[in-house]
């Protein structure tokens, strides 16, 4: 299993506009095979900023997803609302 963090900073008077977008974005995932679970966090004390953090069963499965029409097409949209280039983490769960 991997998780990645999107992180986002999103222009001012657009963060309902994101947080709309992102609910598209997860009704799309609940049928992509290999997708578990994705989570929206927004900074306290900047509003502006978003956290994605999403579960894969396998860095495979999040790189089909990169490559999907839906994702760009959600990240071609998202050019607009948002304030530079987003940054994303891929991280694997060790458990000892």
């Amino acid at each position: 299993m991997i998780n990645v963090g999107l992180y986002y900073r999103v222009k001012k008077g657009h963060e309902e506009d994101f947080e709309k977008a992102f609910q598209g974005v997860i009704n799309f995932l609940k049928t992509f095979p290999g997708f578990i679970d994705a989570k929206l966090y927004k900074r306290v004390d900047d509003p502006q900023e978003y956290l994605i953090y999403s579960e894969w069963d396998s860095l495979d499965t999040f790189r089909r997803f990169i490559s999907s029409r839906e994702y760009k097409d959600t990240t071609g949209y998202g050019k607009s609302i948002l304030e530079g280039m987003p940054k994303h983490k891929v991280l694997q769960e060790i458990n000892t």
